[in-house]
């Protein structure tokens, strides 16, 4: 069984998730139950700016071209998952117009972006993103802090295709929000350990 999988003598439910101490997240996908530590500070933050540079232009439509609902780690119910949550997810708004008020949400995202983290690493690379293909999340952005690298990719016949990596731009265009440039090079800042040859 993948780390972080947590065995179970029943098959997983939200119950399940809701037992687990406040520190911990989880999710289940395909009827495996995951739990790890919540994101740390790093972490979080790095979400947060990835978020706060696509709202305005994207989920507002001020300064671009709008069209898009962006969410932090919204949670998600699908028929494979009772509940995943992306660090950072989006829909186009003809898909889904707004947040459902007291529903979740049961699409599947247009877009997706994980953080990675040293304890969620191989969980993410393994597990979640093979899974996002399966399901046919369109984008995604995986953030990768350690190394200070954004790689986006797009979904083509059932496979993920590799379009670009960034690092210290500060004007990359990133599919599927190329119309702005986002300066990437800003979300590394508090960065305390430089990447390792």
């Amino acid at each position: 069984m993948a780390f972080p999988a947590v065995p179970l003598s029943h098959p997983p439910t939200l119950a399940d998730i809701d037992a687990l101490p406040p520190n911990m997240k989880g999710e289940i996908i395909d009827g495996v139950f995951y739990a790890m530590t919540r994101p740390r500070a790093f972490h979080q933050q790095i979400g947060a700016l990835v978020l706060s540079d696509l709202v305005n232009p994207f989920h507002r439509g001020r300064g671009g071209p709008g069209g898009w609902l962006i969410l932090p780690e919204p949670g998600i119910e699908l028929p494979r998952s009772p509940e995943i949550s992306p660090d950072v997810a989006g829909w186009h708004r003809e898909r889904l117009p707004q947040a459902p008020r007291n529903a979740p949400i049961t699409l599947v995202p247009d877009w997706i972006c994980e953080v990675l983290s040293s304890s969620t690493r191989r969980y993410d690379q393994y597990t979640k993103r093979p899974y996002y293909a399966s399901i046919g999340v369109s984008h995604l952005w995986i953030v990768d802090h350690d190394a200070l690298l954004v790689t986006a990719s797009a979904l083509e016949n059932g496979r993920w295709v590799e379009l670009g990596v960034w690092s210290e731009e500060t004007e990359a265009r990133i599919p599927p929000f190329d119309a702005v440039p986002l300066n990437v090079n800003d979300w590394w800042l508090g960065a305390t350990d430089a990447p390792t040859e």
